[in-house]
């Protein structure tokens, strides 16, 4: 099996996101074969604790990395988190929800003043 992770730690942790609304968004939208919805038939299991969600699906079923990122940002536009939350790949097989780092650009702005 291929296990993929995202971790929304920092995000549950300020109470912004809903773990539980997003892992029933990608269950309701993850595509297995083109189809959605044939998540229980093709045995891609989406398991979550406090802040990450696991999905697990089978090697051969040649599930991509790629439509997790795809939902993920979706989901974010959907609950107007786009532009504070990005995606980051944290390694090969995962996913974190970062906040956007806009400390910079303040300081710049103050010293114009």
């Amino acid at each position: 099996t291929v296990k993929f992770v995202i971790d929304c730690t920092a995000p549950v942790d300020d109470k912004v996101l809903d773990v539980a609304s997003f892992e029933k968004y990608l269950h309701d939208r993850i595509k297995v074969d083109g189809k959605t919805g044939a998540l229980a038939g093709s045995s891609v299991v989406i398991t979550r604790d406090r802040t990450k969600l696991t999905i697990a699906s089978p090697a051969e079923l040649g599930f991509s990395k790629r439509q997790l990122k795809y939902l993920s940002k979706r989901y974010l536009k959907k609950q107007q988190l786009r532009d504070y939350l990005r995606v980051v790949a944290a390694s090969k097989n995962s996913y974190e929800l970062r906040y956007y780092s806009i400390s910079a650009g303040d300081e710049e702005e103050v010293e114009e003043e």
